[in-house]
């Protein structure tokens, strides 16, 4: 039967076979077809492609052919002596080799708002009104309380300015739409608290790995496991130390006020795009709850298109989101990059301080647990004890600029927290990466759901004061 008119000639069934491995994906086809066992499973991974192609010993090959009609993959098994279409691309892959249009890029833009009264509002609606105020259009997440009535704030208002809610089926459902939706160049985000948090953290590496932007408030609660819905601050290592596997790392933000709650969800989504990378809000049960002031800005944003984005417009066709690398050495290459963009998020640290100038003792918190701090730091000075707080907004990276240069002028730290040691061990951490000699550290430290009382931090700097000039006076006398 002969070709009909412009039809490519088909392969002489007589030709010796001969594989192509970085095309063959060992499926055994060919073998199940050779009568005269010449093909075999292989035993050797392809590092091009991480697949075992076949193996052959063409000994006693009688050139039947039936292997290549076998064969699925076009470039598979063919005729020896077949040149590599890998050699002459712009035969064969003519779309890949066209020149490429550059990427299409649409700057963000700022709008004016109307001049409004202030609000007062709870933490979980103050990120809801923020997200939107940001841009933000896609929401994807799963209930879980105390972080619930974000996401019902967001079911609520999205749908009116065109914007997109979906409840997924799960946590890990989740952050893979939140994947898809930040590849495209979309502002998406996610409200979740301490049991689903750990849920996404596959995700969230895989995110960092491909480098697509997401904000994730973390509502923290009570745990390990289940726990209960009180304030914790249980999540400041998994979002610090413990984000999925590999190298990872995002900037946490640590709001403390609904206000913050509102300014710190703005600013995680100009971060998340600046640094193509996640970006985390971390709360607690009771901030998410909390009703404050909370005054809005006075613009908005209307995000534009970035241009690395895979967005279904022809001009990013050659964009590609993906985090498999399968060489180990394009592998360490691409770590090392992440590591260069991790030492540039440093410059993000910030830390609010309190009364610190004249400060002999630093009561160290964040979250609502500084909130007692802070009205510790008025009590004791009214004991005539010059106490300061120093207040991380971010938790990593940790402000170590703005507290090293406190370290010589005080006496004592006092870490003041609700978990058992976590953000004292941030601080230790930053101090030792520092190279800086820490003064005397105490703590007030609660876990489960309760939080420190003023009174407690008032009892243990103004007690161990009292305990340091007795033992000070035994040492005089």
């Amino acid at each position: 039967m002969s070709n009909s008119e412009g039809e490519k000639p088909r392969q002489r069934d007589r030709d010796r076979p001969f594989v192509f491995l970085e095309f063959c994906k060992g499926c055994g086809r060919c073998i199940d077809s050779c009568a005269k066992h010449c093909i075999h499973e292989g035993h050797a991974i392809h590092s091009a492609t991480g697949l075992v192609p076949v193996e052959m010993d063409l000994a006693g090959c009688n050139e039947c052919g039936l292997c290549f009609s076998a064969c699925p993959e076009p470039w598979g098994m063919v005729a020896e002596g077949t040149d590599s279409p890998l050699a002459e691309p712009a035969h064969e892959f003519t779309p890949q080799v066209q020149e490429r249009p550059i990427p299409e890029r649409i700057p963000d833009e700022r709008l004016p708002l109307a001049d409004a009264r202030p609000l007062v509002t709870k933490g979980a609606y103050a990120a809801a009104i923020g997200a939107l105020l940001a841009g933000c259009r896609h929401f994807f997440g799963y209930p879980i309380t105390p972080s619930t009535e974000g996401a019902e704030l967001m079911a609520k208002l999205l749908p009116r300015v065109d914007g997109h809610f979906l409840q997924a089926v799960s946590e890990v459902a989740t952050v893979n739409m939140m994947y898809g939706c930040g590849g495209a160049g979309l502002r998406s985000m996610t409200f979740t608290s301490s049991p689903g948090f750990s849920l996404m953290l596959d995700g969230i590496s895989y995110m960092i790995g491909s480098e697509v932007p997401g904000v994730f408030i973390d509502v923290m609660r009570g745990g390990p496991g289940l726990g209960n819905i009180g304030p914790e601050q249980g999540d400041i290592k998994l979002a610090c130390r413990g984000l999925g596997h590999g190298n990872t790392h995002a900037i946490v933000l640590a709001p403390s006020t609904p206000q913050e709650m509102l300014d710190f969800t703005m600013d995680a989504f100009e971060l998340s795009f600046h640094y193509r990378n996640p970006v985390i809000v971390l709360a607690d049960g009771y901030l998410g709850q909390m009703t404050g002031r909370v005054t809005l800005p006075k613009t908005m944003v209307k995000p534009g298109l970035p241009p690395w984005a895979v967005n279904g417009r022809a001009s990013h066709r050659g964009n590609l989101i993906n985090s498999i690398i399968l060489d180990e050495k394009d592998l360490e290459a691409h770590n090392q990059y992440l590591d260069q963009k991790y030492l540039a998020m440093q410059k993000e640290q910030r830390a609010d301080l309190y009364r610190c100038d004249d400060a002999d003792v630093l009561i160290l918190a964040c979250n609502t647990p500084a909130r007692m701090a802070k009205g510790a730091v008025g009590e004791l000075r009214q004991q005539g004890i010059s106490a300061g707080l120093f207040r991380p907004q971010t938790l990593w990276p940790f402000p170590i600029e703005a507290l090293q240069p406190l370290l010589p002028k005080i006496d004592r730290i006092v870490v003041v927290e609700a978990s058992s040691g976590q953000l004292e061990d941030e601080m230790r951490l930053a101090l030792s990466h520092a190279g800086v000699m820490a003064p005397r550290i105490d703590h007030v430290r609660h876990a489960g759901g309760v939080l420190p009382s003023q009174a407690e931090v008032v009892a243990r700097v103004a007690g161990a004061r009292k305990s340091i000039s007795g033992t000070a006076q035994q040492v005089i006398s």
